[in-house]
């Protein structure tokens, strides 16, 4: 699973992107071995089902802090975007690809309006409109490489499978680009569509294939009834409300042992003996994150487990004492999509796991489950399989 962070400039997408990983070196080793400059880890956050079993975890991926399961998730920060960036201006050939690989976006806005379109100081700017911009340059890029190839296409019966072979790069599924194709009342058989289907084509798949949470960003300065507005003007689209700033801020008195501060929580503690100034900027904090957080925390929750609709599985080893072969104690929190089975979870784990699966154990109830059992949310699973 690959998240994406987008924007113009100056929305606060860098400063997202850094909340969101900057806690990833002391939280623990994670198999992402070789993140790029731009790439990085952040953290779902769940309640640990150690608690029902009543037995405390040892987490290998992530921690687990205050019966709070922290899950590790690849992250992008995608360059900004500026209008005209399908046509190459800006970073714009440099923003589609890397966009374009992640399974969701995640869109940054600046919710105080103080920047515009291409990310220069200004007043009442509608943030909305950044929405709009950036679905309309995924959209056009799109339809370009389409109509570049459309000629080829059109010769072919399998107009679903020809698109997928042509779109392979954008990281799409032949299902979705039927999905796209039947949603746009368009036929599959010898495409010969105009300018005006391969868009529409285009905004559909993007849709399916790329959902797009809004992260309603600088929160804390916004004036009053910004966030109702954007919600009305984006219908359709999730919206989160979020100060990427002072999520920061807090990590980083955190670190520096100044506060006691758990991502996603409202309050905090503060710790030792710090100057008025800094009490004074802790206390400003406090007062906005009283009322439900920073937001930053709740946006990633959100785009994994309600827009993604991932749930987490714990596959174990020892079905009696919920350990893994070196006696860890749930070791494990995989994250997989609702409506996977246990096929698919051994295929996660190992393809020989899969290959030569025989059934599953559930570790709660001690029952024995077979390949095609659907998985629920917050499982405790021995695979049992005829691999060595």
């Amino acid at each position: 699973m690959l998240v994406g962070i987008i924007g113009a400039p100056n929305k606060g997408k860098s400063t997202l992107f850094s909340a969101l990983t900057m806690a990833s070196a002391e939280i623990a080793d994670y198999p992402f071995t070789t993140i790029k400059p731009n790439h990085g880890v952040a953290y779902v956050a769940r309640e640990c089902v150690e608690a029902e079993l009543k037995v405390k975890c040892t987490p290998k991926n992530g921690i687990c802090k205050g019966g709070i399961r922290y899950i590790p998730i690849q992250i992008v920060d995608v360059a900004g975007l500026v209008p005209g960036a399908h046509l190459g201006k800006g970073m714009g050939n440099q923003f589609l690809t890397d966009a374009i690989c992640a399974d969701v976006l995640i869109q940054v806005v600046d919710l105080s309006g103080k920047t515009d379109l291409s990310g220069n100081g200004s007043e009442n700017s509608n943030p909305a409109e950044d929405v709009k911009m950036i679905a309309d340059e995924l959209a056009r890029w799109v339809s370009g490489i389409i109509k570049k190839h459309i000629s080829g296409i059109a010769k072919r019966k399998d107009g679903a499978k020809a698109l997928h072979e042509m779109l392979a790069g954008l990281r799409v599924s032949e299902s979705q680009i039927e999905s796209a194709i039947s949603s746009s009342s368009l036929t599959s058989s010898n495409i010969g569509w105009g300018d005006l289907d391969i868009e529409a084509f285009s905004r559909a798949l993007l849709k399916i294939s790329k959902p797009l949470v809004v992260a309603a960003n600088k929160m804390d300065i916004a004036p009053a009834g910004a966030l109702e507005k954007l919600r009305k003007e984006l219908e359709g689209y999730k919206v989160v409300e979020c100060s990427a700033a002072i999520e920061l801020a807090l990590k980083k008195a955190a670190k520096a042992g100044a506060i006691d501060y758990n991502p996603g929580e409202k309050s905090f503690k503060i710790l030792g003996n710090l100057n008025p100034d800094q009490v004074k900027a802790l206390e400003y904090m406090r007062r906005f994150t009283g009322k439900s957080g920073t937001g930053v925390q709740q946006l990633l929750n959100s785009v994994v487990f309600e827009v993604l609709k991932m749930i987490v599985v714990y596959p174990v080893e020892d079905e009696g004492k919920y350990t893994n072969h070196f006696g860890e104690v749930l070791p494990d929190a995989l994250l997989i999509e609702r409506g996977k089975n246990v096929h698919d979870l051994a295929a996660k784990i190992h393809s020989d796991l899969a290959k030569n699966l025989l059934y599953a154990i559930d570790a709660k109830k001690r029952m024995r489950l077979n390949k095609e059992y659907l998985l629920k949310d917050n499982d405790v699973i021995k695979i049992v399989s005829a691999a060595k």
